[in-house]
């Protein structure tokens, strides 16, 4: 009993003293989606490249790999919006936010390189199987 009391009094101790409260970790997966919740939406994978309205994720987990060299992340979104909106949202939205433009669906920021890519296959499949042509896009960030 007074082990457990003395834990207790161990642990509450700096809360009780106006010292701060001890923290409880939260798994990372919790924490990415709980930081993503705050900050607005993003593709999957970054924090920094923003979801045009009207894409959606068209993966359930994007490809991300975070090494000391530089992250690398490829996700795709797909929705009903023109492949042209597509590329007039970003060519407007990702200068505002530092990235810039060198090629075309090709931009730079920081010593990374991020392309927009429009996979032709989800096309296809669409245009074969009679349901409306939406417009996937494929993100992909690695360093530059």
């Amino acid at each position: 009993m007074l082990r457990a009391a003395s834990a207790a009094f161990l642990l509450a101790g700096p809360a009780v003293a106006g010292l701060g409260s001890f923290l409880i970790p939260i798994p990372s997966a919790l924490a990415a989606q709980l930081a993503a919740a705050e900050s607005g939406p993003f593709v999957p994978g970054t924090t920094d490249v923003p979801v045009m309205p009207g894409l959606a994720s068209a993966e359930s987990e994007p490809l991300v790999f975070d090494k000391p060299g530089g992250r690398i992340v490829q996700a795709v979104l797909s929705g009903e919006v023109p492949r042209q909106a597509v590329l007039a949202f970003y060519d407007q939205t990702l200068p505002q936010l530092g990235w810039r433009r060198t090629a075309d669906r090709v931009f730079v920021r920081d010593g990374e390189e991020l392309r927009l890519e429009f996979p032709q296959a989800a096309q296809k499949a669409k245009a074969a199987t009679g349901t409306a042509t939406g417009t996937a896009v494929r993100f992909t960030l690695t360093p530059r």
